[in-house]
């Protein structure tokens, strides 16, 4: 064992300050060494007398001048027969300071820092706690594809030298690392994958059609929504002369939560970004929990957004994808006000509720010519117009499948053909609630439950 730029050896506790700036200086540069006393320059032990009290002199020196606080392993360690002392130490909160002066590891030297050398270690740190986003690619293989790179500069306005020059002036190299950000917009081969599927009831239980995309953010943002819309039912409506696609999901909502998937989800979580399209409903999951302060609740009213990558962020708001002031969310509700958003098991879900094919196909109006508002087709209906009270008093209690009698006992009331004419009927009729046993309307075992849509509503009214 000799000296190096982790190893440091004391002869004696008379050199216990020279030692903390020799502890303070490795963790500058390498995070984790050993400081040893007992132990000459030239690597022989020559022994000291080590006891409890020995080892808490050195601890409580440790503490009280090394700034931030570490918490060493300090023991007592026989060589070749000799009693020595070691301390073993690791720390991340970088610069750590001895006796108030910052030091740095240059072979088996101790140099104390300049404030422009802190300073560049302090921007590095917080740079560091950005995200992983910010972090540096270890991987040496990393290439980006310059085709990418142009056309991403291309589209956000920015003048084109070369792809090394344009991810310098996009903040996607830092000492001479390009970092996570660039990975996942410019890595050849693509380093992301997005899986979609068709479910054919409301579970995941029977699969229709899957399909894995691979490529970078914006391809797959691209696929997601082309996936969607190839999936659910799209009506038509005529502006003058001219027949205009309406998917029964507003594209612009779903694109907006896709775009959010990808933008705010956990890249530290090896789970994809996944569409789920089922007959009741559409779903975007994306692995990452709310940042920390944000609730479910909270989410819809709020008017600040917290970004979990910053610099993906920034990428998708320099072409336009995104607006800096956490408009994604309200975009959402505004195009599809029954949109829910859930949290379960660290995976973030944007549901768009769907209405089953018969009763979409109930809602088909006819179209004259020069029309410009009546929608055509198998489209899903939305609840228009204000939920009267009564109804928001039942979707309030609807928390199971209930019976007749369970719902009227609930809201206390008595009267059947009052309770069907201002409750039951109307839920129905609005698609808000469903029977259990749909084919025998009067079976004495008929049930009801809420459907996507009342759902929906019900969260909305929370």
């Amino acid at each position: 064992m000799n000296e190096s730029e982790t190893i440091e050896f004391k002869k004696s506790l008379a050199e216990l300050g020279e030692g903390l700036n020799s502890l303070a200086a490795i963790l500058n540069k390498h995070g984790a060494g050993e400081l040893w006393f007992g132990i000459k320059n030239d690597s022989t032990p020559v022994g000291m007398e080590v006891t409890e009290t020995t080892l808490r002199k050195v601890s409580q020196a440790i503490a009280a001048h090394i700034e931030p606080k570490i918490f060493p392993e300090v023991s007592k360690v026989l060589l070749s027969g000799k009693a020595c002392i070691r301390v073993g130490f690791s720390g991340t909160e970088k610069p750590y300071y001895s006796h108030g002066r910052a030091y740095i590891r240059v072979a088996d030297e101790d140099r104390q820092l300049s404030a422009k050398e802190i300073e560049t270690i302090i921007l590095r740190k917080n740079r560091s706690h950005r995200g992983w986003d910010s972090e540096p690619i270890t991987d040496a293989s990393f290439k980006p594809d310059a085709a990418k790179v142009r056309a991403y500069v291309r589209k956000a306005g920015l003048p084109w030298t070369n792809a090394q020059a344009a991810l310098g002036s996009l903040g996607l190299i830092v000492d001479g690392h390009s970092l996570n950000a660039a990975r996942v917009f410019f890595a050849k081969p693509p380093a992301l994958t997005l899986r979609c599927a068709v479910f054919a009831t409301s579970t995941t239980a029977t699969l229709i059609d899957q399909h894995d995309f691979q490529g970078d953010i914006l391809s797959l943002i691209e696929e997601a929504e082309k996936y969607i819309l190839k999936n659910i039912r799209i009506g038509m409506k005529l502006q003058g002369l001219t027949r205009v696609d309406v998917p029964e999901i507003d594209p612009e909502a779903f694109r907006e939560a896709i775009i959010n998937a990808f933008c705010h989800r956990d890249y530290r979580d090896p789970d994809e970004v996944r569409i789920a399209i089922f007959p009741d409903r559409v779903e975007v999951r994306n692995p990452g929990r709310l940042m920390e302060g944000v609730t479910l609740r909270t989410l819809k009213t709020a008017k600040v957004s917290r970004r979990r990558n910053p610099l993906i962020a920034d990428l998708l708001r320099r072409i336009h994808l995104i607006e800096a002031w956490g408009r994604g969310i309200p975009l959402i509700l505004e195009k599809a006000p029954h949109a829910r958003f859930s949290e379960v098991a660290g995976i973030f879900i944007t549901e768009f509720p769907r209405l089953p094919a018969t009763e979409a196909s109930a809602k088909k109006s006819s179209t004259q010519p020069g029309s410009t508002g009546q929608v055509t087709g198998q489209v899903t209906g939305q609840v228009t117009g204000q939920v009267s009270e009564e109804l928001k008093r039942l979707l309030a209690i609807m928390e199971k499948d209930m019976s007749r009698q369970e719902i009227q006992a609930a809201l206390a009331l008595r009267g059947r053909e009052n309770f069907e004419a201002r409750y039951l009927k109307p839920a129905l009729a609005a698609a808000l609630i469903e029977r259990t046993i749909p084919e025998k309307p009067n079976s004495r075992l008929q049930k009801y439950r809420l459907t996507a849509i009342g759902r929906a509503q019900a969260t909305n009214f929370e």
